[in-house]
């Protein structure tokens, strides 16, 4: 009998068989190392980095990249070539397989510190290991914390509400995920 493994794929849990999930993790490795030797051997694309390689049973592959100068459409587009030639090349999804290279968007969750330097200077909003939230203006990280600019109301001790901005710092280790939030004008 073969084993199977859990694997989750979008909101839905499914039994694959480990040798299927050997295979993706086999995969979604070699496209992340084509993708480093792309960044190491291209000088217009030296700050870039691969944020995730999701890879759908459905032969979806969705490769999500980032720049310290920023992510634009032809960049993405030429990642996609890229990696068209060598998947055709290779066979690696067979003949029919989409592909969608793009930046990962302020939806997604940063993890990298690259991420959170580049995005010093915008509101995030911060959960906890604990479920808790803060929510503030990311000053700048480092790589065991980041820092907040919060915000706060407290009573003086005449009662009077007083608004004042602090900064908080918050250990990596107690960071489930940081996501940045759009600023409405």
């Amino acid at each position: 009998m073969r084993r199977k493994s859990r694997i989750t794929f979008g909101k839905r849990e499914h039994n694959v068989p480990s040798f299927f999930f050997k295979y993706i993790m086999e995969l979604t490795e070699r496209i992340e190392q084509l993708l480093t030797e792309k960044y190491q051997s291209d000088e217009a694309f030296a700050d870039c980095f691969t944020v995730e390689v999701e890879l759908k049973p459905t032969a979806r592959l969705f490769v999500y990249v980032d720049s310290d100068s920023g992510m634009d459409f032809e960049k993405c587009r030429r990642i996609s070539r890229y990696l068209e030639e060598h998947l055709d090349t290779q066979g690696w999804l067979g003949d029919q397989y989409t592909l969608e290279v793009s930046s990962p968007g302020i939806s997604r969750p940063l993890k990298f510190l690259r991420q959170y330097l580049k995005n010093a200077g915008r509101n995030v909003e911060v959960t906890l290991r604990d479920k808790t939230r803060q929510t503030g203006l990311l000053k700048t990280a480092d790589e065991h914390q980041l820092v907040l600019e919060q915000t706060i109301t407290e009573r003086d001790e005449k009662k009077k509400k007083v608004t004042k901005t602090i900064e908080r710092a918050i250990p990596f280790a107690d960071v489930e995920k940081t996501v940045v939030q759009p600023k409405f004008s």
